[in-house]
């Protein structure tokens, strides 16, 4: 780890599988396998204080915050979206699935606003109204959904055998566009710009794509190779963008890190190992603190899990150096 990032605690104590920071306050989430969803407040001086938890009946995939800070979904394996209301401490189950839920996020458009959406294993996703106990819309997928994100009225999802679809919210049950991944190997994540106008897409082949959605702009589409070394491909696990410049960094089954601007497509910073997979990143609402999980990944399967493996949370705080774009090389 690097030496000056800072250790949230106290950790989880299984894998993490997903990050998440309010949009309003410095209060960061973390999901794990070890049936939790944590909260935890970052404090000026980097101190982390545990706050509250949502228990799951099984490993929690993943959480995400609503826009105005005062709720947590959280899904996991149990098969059930439970939320949090920061305000109060109680936890509801708000979405369920026939399998478990990998995905979850808010949206806020003007014609979904405060709804919330569950991807799942059982090849659906559904929209989910908190004040319902029933889904407000449920759309099949072609295969199980493994990736999931939103920005403004755009939804990519990712599905087992590379489908890709891209949904406009003020349509939400039908995507505007399927396409086959630009990546020949299994989609791990996607992370769609904070301007809406694309996303970028990781597999598990040490590869990122950079697909734009509008037709007129399939000319900047582009793909390039990371998390790899001389003898090994890796996993790309997190690509989470900076919510003020644009930047991206990704994050890979080979514990390293990096920061780029695609705009000029070059690469800001470069982490070198942490000798420990790296299972999921976020920024903050400013950008000022990246957070990262290093945690086994099960990108080498059971046999290489080690019982009592140290998981753990960092805090990096970031430079304009590593997360401002660059002009284009001449």
């Amino acid at each position: 780890m690097a030496t000056q990032d800072l250790e949230v605690n106290p950790p989880a104590t299984d894998g993490i599988t997903d990050l998440a920071f309010s949009p309003q306050i410095d209060l960061l989430a973390a999901s794990s396998w070890d049936n939790q969803t944590r909260i935890w407040e970052v404090q000026p001086t980097g101190v982390t204080v545990a706050k509250a938890s949502i228990p799951h009946e099984g490993p929690a995939l993943c959480c995400a915050w609503s826009k105005d800070g005062t709720k947590l979904v959280s899904g996991g394996a149990d098969k059930a979206g439970r939320m949090m209301d920061i305000t109060t401490g109680q936890t509801t189950q708000v979405a369920a699935h026939d399998a478990p839920i990998k995905c979850c996020k808010w949206i806020n458009t003007a014609s979904m606003n405060n709804i919330i959406v569950t991807g799942s294993w059982d090849r659906t996703i559904k929209y989910w109204d908190a004040r319902q106990p029933t889904p407000a819309l449920q759309v099949s997928l072609p295969e199980r959904c493994f990736a999931l994100d939103v920005s403004g009225e755009l939804m990519v999802v990712g599905t087992a055998e590379r489908h890709i679809l891209i949904y406009s919210l003020a349509n939400p049950s039908t995507p505007f566009k399927q396409i086959v991944s630009p990546l020949k190997w299994q989609t791990r994540t996607i992370a769609c710009f904070p301007n809406a106008a694309g996303y970028a897409i990781g597999s598990i082949e040490g590869r990122v794509g950079i697909q734009y959605v509008d037709e007129r702009d399939q000319a900047q589409n582009f793909s390039f190779k990371c998390h790899r070394d001389d003898k090994n491909v890796y996993s790309v696990n997190a690509i989470s963008f900076h919510p003020q410049h644009g930047t991206f960094s990704t994050a890979g089954s080979d514990g390293t890190y990096s920061m780029w601007d695609k705009d000029s497509k070059q690469r800001l910073k470069f982490i070198p190992t942490i000798n420990m997979p790296i299972s999921a990143t976020a920024f903050n609402r400013t950008g000022s603190i990246f957070a990262y999980a290093a945690s086994y990944d099960w990108s080498k399967g059971h046999e290489h899990y080690q019982a009592g493996a140290k998981n753990a949370i960092m805090l990096h705080a970031t430079t304009d150096e590593e997360v401002k774009p660059r002009p284009k090389k001449r």
